[in-house]
């Protein structure tokens, strides 16, 4: 499905995230992402941290902001800036769509 330049690509079903969690989805040819439920809000960033080679989607998360497991740096999962050292480059975030149950992202292809 495409819009203006864009490709939907669906990831998951809203119950495959928990409140407060996240999930792990890998698209064929395409770096991790980490799904977020924030209260009922989904949000989707890489998932691998800038600073190290950690999944995100195994750190901490403390209301809106996700702690790396490796050195305890930080972001913020809404914007994706950093939110704690050692971390300072920004996680890339995408457009999430949401459809009945599916969570989706918009990407250029």
């Amino acid at each position: 499905m495409t819009v203006a330049d864009q490709v939907i690509h669906f990831l998951c079903k809203t119950s495959d995230v928990p409140e407060g969690g996240a999930k792990r989805i890998e698209l064929a040819g395409r770096r991790p992402l980490a799904v977020f439920n924030l209260e009922g809000s989904f949000h989707v960033t890489d998932d691998t941290c800038t600073h190290g080679e950690a999944s995100l989607c195994d750190g901490e998360i403390d209301g809106d902001v996700v702690e790396c497991p490796f050195h305890q740096g930080a972001f913020d999962i809404r914007t994706g800036k950093p939110a704690g050292a050692p971390c300072t480059i920004p996680l890339r975030t995408y457009a999430v769509v949401v459809e009945r149950d599916d969570v989706s992202i918009r990407i250029d292809d």
